[in-house]
């Protein structure tokens, strides 16, 4: 069928995140001098600057400070030298910070003070994986690269020092290794449970230092990889997305149950962000997944760019899924034309375009919307059979709205639970709260593999 283009495309509107702003007011009275009351605004604002794709990722690494890697101060001093929509003073000023931190973790290992080597390289890493995530408008940027690597080796020197057991593994993946990250819950060498652990669209395996902590606090060894379009394989062996990822977990999960200390009948699978759809797309062709967590559900990465263009057909009630993919398929020229044109305006749109070209290498924006054609979840769901717990957010800012159709279609044992802004909980995976995050995902983990 034909659709209009009379209402302009809007693919996916990415809000601002929330975050209590707490202000010190003076108030006068007849009989006291004036006193501070605290005010607090209940909305959750932009946290530090006026520009929402900047303002997530501040907050996305300010998260890290839950395990240390990050600290307030140094975000909101480096956030100040930041001007909104520039991404390469963005870079700049990111690696600013980095290098000062990772200077002062090589003077206090210098030093003998290890504790403190520790911590600074830990900072450190995470804030050049900060300032390297607006980079791939370019692919052939050479410093995609550099900082990316330093990130990785400032991290795994930081790990040579701490106090959980981190093995760097190679995963056998077709005709190369997949790289991972195995986190021991003791160096006893007993069989015990494994969480698997995956990230999605833009995130390394390195951020996911403080699941991997809370899944050794709770008695489980923690793997985690990267997968073709993520980390290392896309930046290095330049292999991109693939929407049957049941193809990267199987050989992830033929490695782990080869390890004296795994309990091949207790396997976890954890997917974040995107890893919301690819995590249950492996788990429904693999039965030894024995519980998932999707966080959050992703039924179809297709469904807003899908909604928004019934939203501009003369009939959306007949309007199907394929009718749009054929339309961008068929007017490739006007989309991306329309779609560069936002993206002039837009960091939240240029990142969201430019990421999808580097990570699924295509080369339009058209082309990223048509590759979701393939990245449904429909009539896959119902072959998941273990338990599975399906996050949602009230705020979530990026894959929103999903979950709970996800949830309605699965058929196995399932719980959904949504995150509220209540304690702002309620952004995309719970940013900027993991207590709240880890204490509700744990606790349904323990129900299920007993660690």
């Amino acid at each position: 069928m034909s659709l209009s283009l009379a209402r302009p495309l809007a693919v996916i509107t990415l809000g601002i995140f929330v975050m209590a702003l707490i202000m010190l007011v003076p108030v006068a009275t007849a009989d006291k001098e004036s006193s501070p009351v605290i005010r607090v605004n209940i909305s959750c604002s932009p946290f530090m600057v006026d520009d929402p794709e900047f303002d997530f990722e501040f907050k996305r690494t300010l998260t890290s400070m839950y395990s240390k890697g990050s600290d307030l101060g140094e975000v909101i001093a480096t956030a100040a030298r930041i001007q909104p929509l520039n991404v390469e003073n963005w870079h700049t000023e990111w690696m600013k910070t980095a290098d000062h931190f990772k200077g002062v973790g090589d003077a206090a290992y210098e030093k003998g003070h290890l504790t403190s080597a520790h911590d600074a390289w830990l900072r450190a890493a995470t804030y050049y994986r900060t300032a390297e995530f607006f980079l791939h408008q370019n692919p052939d940027d050479p410093r995609i690269l550099s900082t990316w690597q330093k990130s990785v080796d400032t991290f795994q020197k930081a790990m040579e020092l701490d106090p959980v057991h981190m093995e760097i593994v190679q995963i056998p993946y077709e005709n190369i290794t997949l790289p991972g990250y195995f986190y021991s819950a003791d160096e006893s060498g007993v069989k015990k449970p494994l969480l698997i652990i995956q990230t999605g669209y833009d995130g390394t395996q390195e951020e996911l230092y403080s699941n991997a902590l809370e899944g050794v606090r709770h008695g489980y060894n923690v793997l985690t990889f990267e997968g073709p379009g993520q980390g290392e394989v896309i930046r290095v062996q330049k292999l991109p997305f693939r929407y049957d990822w049941e193809a990267v977990v199987t050989p992830v999960i033929d490695y782990a149950i080869q390890r004296a200390d795994v309990d091949p009948g207790k396997i976890g699978l954890w997917g974040i962000s995107m890893g919301g759809y690819l995590a249950p797309r492996a788990a429904a062709f693999d039965d030894r997944v024995s519980a998932l967590i999707a966080d959050s559900g992703v039924y179809d990465m297709a469904a807003e760019e899908v909604e928004q263009f019934k939203y501009g057909s003369p009939d959306p009630e007949n309007t199907t899924r394929q009718d749009v993919l054929d339309f961008i398929r068929e007017n490739k020229n006007y989309m991306n034309a329309d779609m560069y044109a936002r993206m002039n305006n837009s960091t939240s749109m240029e990142w969201l375009m430019t990421q999808g070209m580097y990570v699924f290498d295509v080369e339009s924006p058209a082309d990223v919307m048509l590759i979701y054609e393939d990245y449904t979840l429909d009539g896959i769901l119902e072959k998941i059979q273990c338990p599975t717990l399906v996050c949602d957010g009230e705020s979530d800012s990026k894959i929103g709205g999903q979950a709970r159709t996800f949830y309605d279609k699965l058929i196995c044992p399932k719980e959904y639970l949504l995150f509220t802004n209540e304690y702002c909980a309620g952004e995309h995976c719970q940013l900027g709260a993991s207590a709240i995050s880890f204490q509700e995902k744990f606790d349904w983990l323990d129900d299920q593999l007993h660690p």
